[in-house]
């Protein structure tokens, strides 16, 4: 055997798995999907051609080992296997033949394997290795779209994926101050979630963990075709992932169709590619079977990550947080049909990593990783170094380089702690759906917004009009999103309390707070304790230690000033505690869905229903009262539900004629 080869085999193998280590256990990921997917091919392509492979090989195992959390290693009843993947359509219908197909999103979080007997959930646990998960059953009652229990009284084992949304990771993101101590991606974060103890379960649930049914493993009955078992799934309560069924010479129609929803960015939970599953599970279970996949039990489709080379024009270092992060800007190319300019270079380490040099002297190669975010993945300097700026970008203070402890990633920050910049999260959630509601301004836009100077605080964005002829000339903005962006800030200058209070980002408040705030004190009796410093700590869930939060914060000229600003330029509207006004709605559990007409948006709707004693949620159950829908002969599954459990549906203007509004 070729000694080069075999070095290179055993250097890839150990190169692979510690990043599937770095993975799998919420650690910062050592390489992106793009390179580990060429590294793992050129792997298996040594393998196939030498005959030598290592027992720890990545192509014979899947997963890694979890090292944390409380759970205890069990062995699966049902070994865990990963599937076989290609980039090629055509791969695909061959393997699919004439049989009937199933095509269904694969899911990008943590796979989890879900046991009942009896009609309770017994056991759960990790994928792990495949063969070797963790038991993280202490956590499975704070999990979305997995029922404790079931109609089924036979043994039941279910596989699906644990996923956290997009927005409920920019949530909690937000909600932590330290950027090195944020997470890299929403599946990074479900990772660290299923690690937590016991005392932290509640964390699951308020992270929005959710689990998405994506085979039944086994079932006591006689059921073969795949898409009845999911059905059966779904019926049994759990969330089932979206599937079609298709066939072979349909599918590049089908992927077409799936992969324009990932590349509109209508998804809202992240996805790394498409699964191909056949109808007849019998046969399914046919076929060779490796320690890391079994050739018929599915294949999953991955997008192609499309590379152009570019010039690098320059390195803009953009202000966010409390870290300074450096953006290549270079020649336009196009990718997946779009024109690209610009890529996050992350980190100084990133930028050594791949090797960048100085302006027009680098060339680059430039991806659209899974058809989304454009990513630098390799770089050719010609010798040159790139410079680091010593001053910040948008106060001028002195920059320094932190190195973590943790990690040794290398981050630029800015010295001084009163830099606008660093308050990007605040005004993330300032202009949040739970905050202001303010469209058109993202995170990014914001970022660009305050290092053109064009915001040093709230009531700023206010005046952002005044800014007009610039904003409309930034990449990525227009006449028609410039419009849409002052359309919303000035449909949002008459608040409700509760959200106003949210937006401000007073340390410990969040909504639940603010609602207990507001809710007992009203609108005039909260300002009234805030300006005399008489506190809340007497208010049921705040206590001392939320009400001191609250003075402390007040204290500062600072935040008065933009209290006192923001108020000019919005009015918050008046309530009366809840204490005093029984309401219309006292005690009453109302659901809301479909468009609405006599209320502004939803979020107002719901804003009367809990100033009226009311409560809002979002899904039909047992104890709700009234289903509010427009359309009270629509067959959707609330509908359907409401109706199953005898509720009310009643439309908006039957509310308002019933309850006020």
């Amino acid at each position: 055997m070729d000694r080069n080869k075999k070095q290179r085999i055993e250097e890839l193998v150990r190169i692979l798995n510690e990043a599937s280590e770095a993975y799998y256990n919420d650690k910062d990921e050592i390489m992106s999907n793009f390179q580990w997917d060429a590294l793992f091919d050129e792997l298996t392509a040594l393998e196939e051609e030498t005959g030598y492979i290592t027992e720890n090989s990545p192509t014979q195992n899947v997963g890694y080992e979890e090292t944390s959390g409380d759970g205890i290693k069990e062995e699966h009843e049902y070994k865990a296997l990963s599937l076989k993947k290609s980039k090629e359509v055509g791969d695909l219908r061959q393997w699919a033949g004439d049989r009937p197909i199933w095509i269904s999103w694969k899911l990008d979080g943590i796979t989890l394997v879900a046991t009942y007997d009896g009609g309770k959930l017994t056991r759960l646990l990790t994928r792990g290795n495949g063969t070797i998960g963790t038991n993280i059953t202490y956590l499975a009652s704070q999990i979305k779209g997995l029922p404790m229990k079931v109609s089924y009284k036979g043994h039941l084992v279910v596989r699906g994926e644990a996923t956290i949304s997009y927005d409920d990771f920019n949530r909690l993101n937000d909600t932590i101050e330290n950027e090195e101590e944020q997470y890299a991606n929403p599946r990074n974060l479900v990772a660290g979630t299923l690690a937590l103890d016991r005392k932290r379960a509640k964390e699951v649930a308020e992270r929005s963990v959710s689990f998405h049914a994506f085979t039944l493993v086994h079932i006591d009955e006689e059921i073969v075709s795949w898409g009845e078992r999911m059905d059966l799934l779904q019926k049994l309560k759990f969330s089932v992932v979206e599937r079609e069924r298709t066939s072979a010479d349909q599918l590049q129609e089908r992927i077409e169709q799936w992969t324009e929803t990932v590349r509109s960015g209508r998804m809202r939970i992240p996805v790394d590619g498409l699964v191909i599953t056949f109808d007849d599970t019998e046969y399914a279970a046919t076929g060779s079977v490796t320690g890391h996949h079994a050739t018929n039990a599915g294949m999953a489709f991955k997008w192609q990550d499309t590379a152009a080379e570019t010039t690098l024009d320059h390195i803009e270092w953009s202000c966010a947080a409390s870290t300074i992060s450096p953006v290549a800007v270079f020649d336009m190319v196009r990718l997946e049909g779009t024109e690209v300019r610009r890529a996050s270079l992350c980190n100084i380490s990133e930028m050594k990593r791949l090797g960048i040099g100085a302006d027009r002297q680098t060339r680059l190669k430039v991806i659209k990783a899974n058809m989304i975010i454009p990513k630098c993945i390799e770089a050719d300097s010609g010798g040159t170094k790139f410079e680091i700026p010593e001053r910040c970008p948008v106060c001028g203070a002195p920059t320094a380089i932190h190195t973590s402890e943790k990690t040794g990633t290398e981050t630029l920050h800015c010295t001084n702690e009163e830099c606008t910049a660093k308050q990007i999260q605040k005004y993330t959630r300032f202009v949040s759906k739970s905050g202001m509601d303010i469209d058109g301004l993202s995170e990014k836009t914001i970022i660009k917004f305050i290092n053109e100077g064009f915001i040093s605080d709230f009531a700023d964005l206010y005046d952002i009009a005044q800014h007009k002829d610039q904003i409309v000339n930034m990449d990525g903005f227009g006449e028609k999103s410039y419009a849409n962006m002052i359309r919303s800030i000035q449909a949002r200058t008459k608040i409700q309390p509760v959200p106003f209070l949210y937006s401000l980002s007073i340390p410990m408040i969040g909504l639940d707070a603010a609602k207990k705030l507001i809710g007992t004190c009203g609108t005039a009796g909260f300002f009234e304790r805030l300006e005399s410093g008489q506190g809340f700590e007497d208010i049921d869930g705040i206590g001392p230690e939320k009400s001191n939060s609250i003075l402390n914060w007040y204290s500062s000229e600072r935040n008065r000033n933009l209290v006192k600003k923001l108020m000019e330029k919005v009015q918050v509207e008046s309530t009366e505690p809840s204490e005093r006004a029984e309401g219309t709605c006292k005690d009453l559990i109302f659901v809301i869905t479909g468009d609405v007409h006599h209320f502004e948006n939803r979020k107002a709707f719901t804003a009367y229903v809990e100033a009226q004693g009311g409560k809002v949620t979002g899904s039909v159950s047992r104890k709700t009262n009234y289903l509010v829908n427009n359309d009270n002969t629509s067959t959707s599954g609330k509908n359907k539900k409401a109706q199953e459990l005898g509720i009310p549906v009643i439309t908006e203007d039957e509310f308002v004629e019933r309850f006020g509004g």
